[in-house]
């Protein structure tokens, strides 16, 4: 096994996710406490089977959006900042890569009600900096921030 040394190989774990993918994009998702069980499909635009079906894709919107919030809000009580209840929605995109392969392009779409768009700007920023999944992402997903004006309070 080979270990790499990284930014990360001092990392004080808190907590630990264990899921199990079989069949690929074709598949079955279980994590290890049975909370998440599911079937994943090949989006219907990739040659999927027509009908709803959740996909690797969704997964991961899902997972950095309220990851990304969870920041959010913690920036947002760390600088003692008066704000609404925040949103995040992720919009996790796939494609070829020039070089060959897959990648993934991210578009964060945020809204801090009652904080001018300014200071909402600078939250948001922070919270890139504090969420692990963009941490996790940086130099290797384009993510793009993108801050909603919200009428102030």
């Amino acid at each position: 096994m080979v270990i790499f040394q990284n930014l990360y190989s001092m990392l004080e774990k808190l907590y630990t996710a264990k899921v199990t993918a079989t069949g690929g994009r074709n598949g079955h998702v279980k994590s290890e406490n049975g909370v998440l069980d599911i079937q994943v499909r090949i989006p219907e635009s990739m040659g999927g089977p027509k009908g709803d079906y959740l996909n690797p894709e969704m997964l991961f919107a899902g997972g950095y959006a309220a990851c990304f919030d969870s920041a959010l809000t913690n920036v947002i009580r760390t600088e003692k900042v008066q704000a609404g209840t925040t949103t995040v929605t992720a919009e996790v995109s796939i494609g070829k890569l020039e070089a060959g392969g897959y990648g993934l392009a991210v578009t964060l779409e945020i809204e801090i009600p009652g904080v001018e768009h300014e200071l909402a700007k600078q939250l948001a920023e922070k919270a890139h900096h504090v969420c692990p999944y963009s941490n996790a992402t940086r130099g290797n997903v384009e993510v793009t921030l993108v801050v909603n004006e919200t009428v102030a309070s």
